[in-house]
């Protein structure tokens, strides 16, 4: 049996937390991509895992004087066509198989964008709802200087992710410049704007994701406006793509955070809500009639939008999701049995590494400002993000069309052809 048979069967086969676990379905996913396209296994064998994985041990002195040692990580997924690029993320469930999963899904973001990266991706084990601000700075200083050795803006450059945000980039950015002895906006991207940062770049996710949306329901035969939509999240990602579909006419009539969901079949009060939100975009905490997350991923409704966390769609709710359209905001919120059953029925699923891929395709056109000492107006980001996002949500489409497969596995195969073309031409295999 083969390697890419074993692992179906697994998969297949597993218990939920291994059907579930998100490096092992990746891994699925890569290798039946790369058969799809007839490369020999010791292509996988490249790419199945990061080239790097790097563990830090982080010691902080907390504001009540203790010291605190926290664990961080950087992945560096394949570098063949070029630096590699991520997020870090500080989460307390941050994992190294997680990070691992992730950097692969940035590398095939960045493919499917066409864009001159490979993928990275860091993490460091924490809450940062429970760190005071001076805390969150010193853990921000110290992981960068525990990973300084194999990040620059021509190896890796990181961005913000979850629970991070530009003041987190500042500060970081900052360190490095001081270590590298030389100011370094490149090495960086998410910035603020006065710190090299780009116009667009704050909502990136949520306008390649909107743009999905767009084109999605165009094949759908779905009017925006007027369109039902649900968006699980209302953190960075999800508060901004309430907004961008309420503006353009579509009813927002579910929303949700950590604590609970909101349900309004006439459409929620976007603006309303988004002035109450907290700095972690909670906001059903100042609700008593509220719903639960898995009653919301239920609601009848044309557009669905899991922009949280993973496995939230698996094999036990997918029968159950009455939406006509997908779209993934979040990383890995659909297990692959859930995307089979979601594809059967007829339900229009666009991942992930497509969807979301706006982020880092505006974390590109900020590094290359860097590099020019050349900044462009929001509208010109804007018009380069709709050139880029259009193309690559044609590309899959058509790739799916084509080969008679869902979306998932054509942006896989479209993702994965540039390391593999990039990694045989450099003689690695």
């Amino acid at each position: 049996m083969s390697t890419n048979s074993v692992l179906e069967k697994e998969a297949a086969t597993g218990t939920n937390e291994e059907k579930n676990n998100i490096l092992r379905s990746t891994q699925t996913v890569i290798h039946q991509a790369l058969d799809k396209l007839k490369y020999p296994e010791e292509f996988y064998e490249l790419l199945k895992e990061p080239l790097r994985m790097l563990t830090v041990k982080i010691p902080i002195r907390m504001d009540d004087g203790t010291v605190k040692i926290f664990t961080g990580y950087r992945a560096q997924h394949n570098d063949a066509v070029g630096p590699t690029k991520g997020g870090i993320r500080f989460h307390p469930e941050v994992t190294e198989e997680e990070v691992k999963a992730l950097s692969i899904w940035m590398s095939l973001k960045c493919g499917i964008v066409d864009i001159p990266y490979g993928g990275g991706k860091g993490g460091i084990i924490c809450d940062p709802r429970e760190m005071s601000f001076r805390e969150l700075e010193r853990l921000s200083r110290g992981y960068v200087r525990a990973i300084s050795q194999i990040v620059g803006p021509t190896k890796d450059i990181p961005a913000p992710d979850v629970f991070t945000n530009s003041q987190i980039m500042a500060w970081m950015m900052d360190e490095f410049s001081r270590i590298d002895e030389f100011n370094s906006p490149g090495f960086i991207t998410g910035k603020p704007l006065v710190l090299g940062g780009s116009h667009g770049r704050e909502s990136a996710t949520a306008s390649g994701v909107t743009i999905c949306i767009r084109e999605a329901a165009k094949k759908k035969g779905i009017n925006l406006e007027g369109a039902r939509v649900v968006v699980q999240g209302f953190g960075n990602a999800g508060s901004y793509l309430s907004k961008f579909m309420h503006d353009a006419g579509a009813k927002v009539i579910g929303i949700s955070d950590a604590y609970g969901a909101l349900y309004d079949p006439n459409g929620l009060d976007i603006d309303y809500l988004l002035d109450r939100r907290d700095s972690f975009g909670t906001v059903t905490k100042m609700f008593s009639n509220t719903i639960s997350n898995k009653e919301l991923l239920e609601l009848d409704c044309d557009i669905l939008v899991p922009a949280a966390i993973e496995n939230q769609i698996t094999e036990e709710n997918a029968h159950n999701i009455r939406a006509s359209i997908v779209v993934e905001a979040a990383n890995g919120p659909t297990t692959l049995e859930a995307t089979r059953i979601l594809t059967d029925r007829g339900i229009l699923l666009v991942p992930d590494v497509l969807a979301s891929a706006g982020g880092v395709t505006v974390s590109y056109f900020e590094w290359v400002q860097n590099n020019q000492g050349y900044y462009w107006a929001e509208e010109e980001v804007a018009e380069k993000l709709e050139k880029v996002m259009v193309k690559s949500f044609n590309k899959i489409y058509d790739t799916s069309q084509n080969h008679m497969i869902d979306m998932r596995l054509a942006a896989y195969m479209v993702g994965v052809r540039r390391m593999a073309e990039a990694s045989r031409f450099r003689g690695w295999i």
